[in-house]
Formats: structure tokens, C-alpha cells, sequence
């Protein structure tokens, strides 16, 4: 059967019939909201209607507020600058003013606005603002209301462009649209009229439901507030402010739904720049604590490790002919010098320990390394070692590089308790300034094992100190920590992946080094050479004096002691002495870096070799002096001796 085509008259009526339905839709959209203060000014700022939004946030009724100027709400102060018609001028000028500032409401208190001023225009004239202010002292929702004719709630309503404000059927189905709407999600009227709000969310967000249940307790409670991502017309996502309101009729008939949506991504943008700011400075307070409490300890722990390393090699020496005696000795030795180790962990965890960076041969020193790599991994432990032949060199303190390679390595091959494989490469790579304090070209040196892998509420403190998930004797909960700072230290950084069952990926970046290797002859003897000539020995602390004596007289030299700068002056006019060793933590006008640069001046031929279980005064040093780190070991202090009265 052939359709019946309408005549004039009644598409006339039907749009007219339209219109009418859209206005009184407006209309009820505006007066549905109470939590927003919705209304209008006239060009010089004059409010024009008021609504019950307005009333509830800031006192004032319809009468008494229409045809006062809205400078009212502003504080005396802001009046004062000015702040009312520079609202207006900034909103005419380019289009909008956004800002949040203190108002007034009619009993005097105060409250804290968010306030959004669009400019009306009517066939290219001005003819007034659209205000809208919310309370967001406590964030609370913003509903709100406009008392005005049918087209001012029209040129309201349509002339906000930085919310979505429009109306839902009791179904979800969107009746009206406005210019926001438009431009926040990219949807012309004609495109999205008719269409169930459902198409805002995510994929993920329709399955579970989440449409429904916004429109079930905004029926039920009220009022539906949240934040979440949104989806645009052209498939991009946005950071959404919701607010959705019931509209019922005056039986109280559910009719629909007002809708206010807000895009506040930029803000949410900066509430996370903000938050990584505030984990960094926890982490940065974090560090200085811990380096406040082990460099306060260090000195004086270290000193008294260094009377026992000085006195076990006079222990040794005189019970060399007792096995027993020997053993008791030898662990006595080995002890001191893991608490030593204990230390120096801590002091690179907290990036407060002394170091002596120096470009290396990053090929070299792996293969230097990979005896004692492969001892420690054991024998049903495979090591791998990868480097890139145009690896560069890096900056490092050798010593620090070596212990951060073994204690990698320990922990991949305690996540191996059935064996498997570890694997070490070094490649170049770029990576961003999100990463590392500065942007550039970095060597990345992966160490990788296909263990048990670490659960993902673990991870997190992997890095802490004293974190272990090692059985009681089995580890430190050092290792790691040692890791973290001596790659932060270094001017790099350290991450970690994992998954269980399948292993991790512990990757240290350190920056490329300006210079090349400064030398590829690495490696210490453990025997110490006899030597000749007097020792000028700077100590305060007696016990620690005595202990040092003792190992440089093994050596070779005579030693004079004393027990603070002003005497060790003394004692170089008297002449005799071939080389000073100072403690550089001393009572006195002078400390032991204030000699060392006294005695350069005056007798600029003379040795110094400073000496330190840690101190603040050490990294003044730079490589002014060459300093000796406490408890040292005999061998340790003759090569030092040996390189300084040789250079």
C-alpha cells in the first residue's frame, strides 16, 4: 500500500510541536539541576533570572537578587582588584573565563567556586553572559536550575561549550544536546538524538554494566557522581567528570535524566605529574634519612672494624704455627670485613659513600668479572655473558660495578633452586628524561634468569634495605639496595620486570662516558710488598692508631704517631717523615683534609694519603688527595703507599 505523504500544514504543527517539546526539555534540564548555580547577566554584568541552584549556594531569593550586580558574590578584596569586570572581559575577549576562587554568600561565609562565564550572542551581538557556579568546598555534586523565559534557557544551555550538558529519556536515550556535548565528544545533534548514552563508555565499562548502574542509582539516590574514561565520536579517550541527575515531573514521575559531563583530562594530567613529584620526594626523603642515620654510624662502626682488621694480621702473624688459632683468626677477619661490606652497602643505597668513578672497558671488565660471576652461580647455574663490540665505555666506581654484577647475580641464582641460566648483556640505547635525571646516551646491562620470577605485590620493595624474602641467615636484604644506589649514584638508573614462572629482567642504565677507559689493568694482589721509610700517622682514636701501627710496621715502616693536625705540623718541622697517613675526622681547629691542603702548600713534595670509615668532609676531597677507606686491609694499604710514594 502506498505511504501517505504529509501535507504542510501538519509538518508545521509537528516541528512546531518539536520545538516546543525541545524548550520545555531545556527548561526542565536547567530547573532539574540544584547543585549548580545557574543563571544570566545582562553586558554590564546585571543579574537577569536566578535559579534554585543559585538560591541554595548563595542565599539570595529571585527578588532579591535580579537587577543587582553579580560583583555582589565577590569578596571585598577581589571587588577591589577588580576581579568582577575582569571576569567579564576576559570571557568576551576570548571566549570563556574558567577559574575557582573565593565567593560570598548572602549570610557573609565564604566558599570555595568553581566558576564558569560563557559570552551570549544573539545574530552577532552581545547580549549578555551565562554564569554557572558550583560549591566545591566539599566537591559535592553540582545540580542546578535556571528561572528564565524559553529562549534564554535555549541560548543558555546551547552557549556552554566546556560542559556536556544534556537530557536522558527514563531509558538512557539522549533527548537533547547541547554545544558542549558537541564539542567535549565530537557527536552533532542530529547524530546522537535518539541514541542510548551507553556509546560514551568503554568497551570494558558496557560489558560490566556500568551505563545501567549509573542510571539505577541516580534514580534511586538522587544523584550519580563519578570520574572515568569516556569515549569520543572518533574513538579517542577522555578523562570524564559525570555528574547525573533524575528530572521528575510535578506528580514526581521519573521523566529522565540531566547529565553534565565535564572533560578534565588536563587536570587529571597534572594531578599525576603532581603525584609522581610527591613519590619522588618520599623516595628523595627516604634516601636522606637513611643516609642521615648510616653516615652518622658509619664512622665510628667502621673505626671499630679497622681495630680489629689491624689487629687480626698481628693475631695472624703470631699464631701462624696453631691451625685452630689460625681458623678462629681467619673468621674473625671475615667477619669484619662483611660488616665492612654491610656498610658500604648502606652508604651506596643512601648515595653518601665515597666513590672513585673512572671510564671502563665494559667488554674487559665482564670478562675480568666472570670467574667470580660463575663461582658465585655454582655449578648447575649457566652463565651467559653478551656484550655489544661497540659497547660504550661508562663511568664507574669499579669496585661498586663489581659488587652491584655479583649481587645480581646471587639473586638470580637463588631464584634458580633447580638451576637454569642467567644471562649478561650490555647494549647502547637512548632513553627519555622520564626515565633518568637527564636525557642522553645510556648503556643498558641486563641481567636476566628464567627463575620463579617475584609476585607483583613484592616487587615494589624489591630496592628498600633490609627487604628480603630470603630465609632468616640466607641474605641481607643489602643486595639489591646496594644496586639502586650505586646506579643512581653513577648518574643512571635501575629497573626491574618479572613474571612468575618465567623469570626476571634486572637492568642497570648508566650514562656513556665523555672519555675512554683509563686503563684495562684491573685486579689486586692479596700479598703485601715490604717497604721502607717513616710513616707519619694522624689518629685521634688510640685503639684505631695502635691497629694501624701494627699493620705498617709489618710492612716495613717506622711510624710516628699523633694524635691530631697541630701536632702532625709539629712533627713535619722536625723532618724524618716520607709520608703522612691522616684520618680525615679529627677534634681540632684542623681536620685531616685541612692538613693535607696546609702541608701541600708548605711541603709540597710530601705524601699524603688521607684515610676514612666515612665522612660528610669526603666529598670535598674530590681528587685532590687519594683517601684509603676504613677497615683496610694490609694489602690494601701497601698498595696505596706503593702508588703514592711511586706517583
Amino acid at each position: 500500500m502506498p505511504k501517505k505523504r504529509a501535507t504542510p500544514g501538519k509538518t508545521s504543527r509537528k516541528s512546531s510541536k518539536q520545538l516546543f517539546e525541545s524548550e520545555r526539555g531545556f527548561r526542565l534540564l536547567v530547573e532539574g539541576v540544584v547543585d549548580y548555580a545557574i543563571y544570566m547577566l545582562d553586558p554590564n554584568g546585571i543579574v537577569t533570572n536566578w535559579n534554585a541552584g543559585a538560591e541554595q549556594i548563595k542565599g539570595y531569593s529571585h527578588d532579591e537578587i535580579v537587577g543587582k550586580h553579580f560583583g555582589l558574590f565577590y569578596t571585598p578584596e577581589d571587588r577591589a582588584a577588580g576581579m568582577p569586570a575582569r571576569a567579564l572581559e576576559t570571557a568576551r575577549r576570548a571566549g570563556k573565563f574558567d577559574a575557582e576562587g573565593w565567593r560570598v554568600r548572602k549570610d557573609g561565609t565564604r566558599f570555595l567556586a568553581s566558576v564558569l562565564i560563557d559570552p551570549l550572542y544573539e545574530n552577532g551581538a552581545l547580549i549578555g553572559y551565562a554564569k554557572i557556579t558550583r560549591d566545591v568546598t566539599e566537591r559535592q555534586s553540582a545540580q542546578s536550575a535556571l528561572q528564565d523565559s524559553e529562549r534564554h534557557f535555549q541560548l543558555l544551555v546551547s552557549g556552554v561549550t566546556d560542559y556536556a550538558l544534556y537530557m536522558l529519556d527514563p531509558m538512557g536515550q539522549v533527548s537533547s544536546w547541547n554545544a558542549g556535548g558537541q564539542r567535549i565528544k565530537g557527536y552533532t545533534p542530529e547524530e546522537i538524538i535518539g541514541q542510548h548514552f551507553s556509546r560514551f563508555y568503554t568497551a570494558s565499562d558496557q560489558d560490566a554494566g556500568r551505563p545501567a548502574r549509573a542510571l539505577s542509582i541516580a534514580r534511586e539516590a538522587g544523584r550519580y557522581e563519578e570520574e572515568g574514561w569516556r569515549v569520543r565520536k572518533d574513538g579517542s579517550f577522555f578523562w570524564a567528570s559525570v555528574v547525573i541527575d533524575p528530572i521528575r515531573n510535578e506528580a514526581g514521575e521519573l521523566i529522565g535524566f540531566a547529565k553534565i559531563t565535564r572533560d578534565i583530562s588536563e587536570r587529571r594530567e597534572a594531578q599525576s605529574a603532581l603525584e609522581k613529584v610527591q613519590r619522588q620526594l618520599a623516595e628523595s626523603q627516604k634516601m636522606d634519612a637513611l643516609g642521615q642515620l648510616t653516615g652518622g654510624v658509619a664512622h665510628d662502626f667502621n673505626n671499630l672494624l679497622m681495630i680489629v682488621t689491624g689487629n687480626i694480621a698481628t693475631l695472624k702473624k703470631v699464631a701462624a704455627q696453631d691451625p685452630k688459632a689460625v681458623r678462629a683468626a681467619n673468621a674473625i677477619e671475615l667477619a669484619a670485613q662483611r660488616g665492612a661490606a654491610l656498610t658500604r652497602q648502606l652508604l651506596t643505597f643512601s648515595r653518601r659513600q665515597q666513590v672513585n668513578p673512572e671510564p671502563i672497558d665494559l667488554r674487559y671488565q665482564m670478562e675480568a668479572i666472570r670467574g667470580v660471576l660463575t663461582s658465585g652461580l655454582g655449578s648447575n647455574v649457566k652463565l651467559a655473558i653478551d656484550i655489544a663490540p661497540d659497547v660504550w665505555p661508562v663511568t664507574v666506581d669499579v669496585g661498586e660495578f663489581e659488587i652491584a654484577l655479583v649481587n645480581l647475580a646471587v639473586n638470580a641464582r637463588d631464584a634458580l633452586p633447580d638451576g637454569g641460566a642467567v644471562t649478561i648483556t650490555a647494549r647502547n640505547t637512548s632513553i627519555a628524561e622520564s626515565m633518568v635525571d637527564a636525557r642522553g646516551d645510556y648503556v643498558a646491562i641486563t641481567v636476566e634468569d628464567d627463575g620463579v620470577g617475584i609476585p607483583p605485590d613484592v616487587i615494589a620493595n624489591v630496592f628498600d634495605p633490609f627487604f628480603t624474602t630470603k630465609q632468616v641467615g640466607k641474605g641481607t636484604g643489602l643486595g639489591l639496595s646496594q644496586v639502586h644506589g650505586f646506579a643512581h649514584q653513577a648518574g643512571g638508573t635501575v629497573e626491574i620486570a618479572s613474571t612468575l614462572g618465567k623469570g626476571t629482567t634486572l637492568t642497570i642504565y648508566l650514562p656513556r662516558s665523555a672519555g675512554g677507559p683509563t686503563s684495562t689493568a684491573t685486579g689486586e694482589t692479596a700479598t703485601a710488598r715490604t717497604q721502607t721509610g717513616t710513616v707519619l700517622l694522624v689518629e685521634d682514636n688510640p685503639e684505631v692508631a695502635n691497629a694501624s701501627t701494627g699493620l705498617l710496621e709489618q710492612l716495613g715502616y717506622s711510624v710516628r704517631w699523633v694524635p691530631n693536625a697541630e701536632a702532625a705540623l709539629q712533627e713535619i718541622e722536625n723532618n724524618g717523615i716520607d709520608v703522612i697517613l691522616s684520618d680525615i675526622v679529627m677534634p681540632g681547629r684542623l681536620d685531616g683534609l685541612g692538613l693535607a691542603r696546609l702541608v701541600r702548600q708548605n711541603h709540597p713534595r710530601l705524601p699524603i694519603l688521607l684515610a676514612t670509615g666515612y665522612s660528610e668532609a669526603a666529598q670535598n676531597v674530590r681528587t685532590d688527595f687519594p683517601i684509603l677507606r676504613k677497615p683496610y686491609q694490609m694489602h690494601e694499604l701497601s698498595r696505596a703507599l706503593s702508588e703514592l710514594t711511586r706517583g
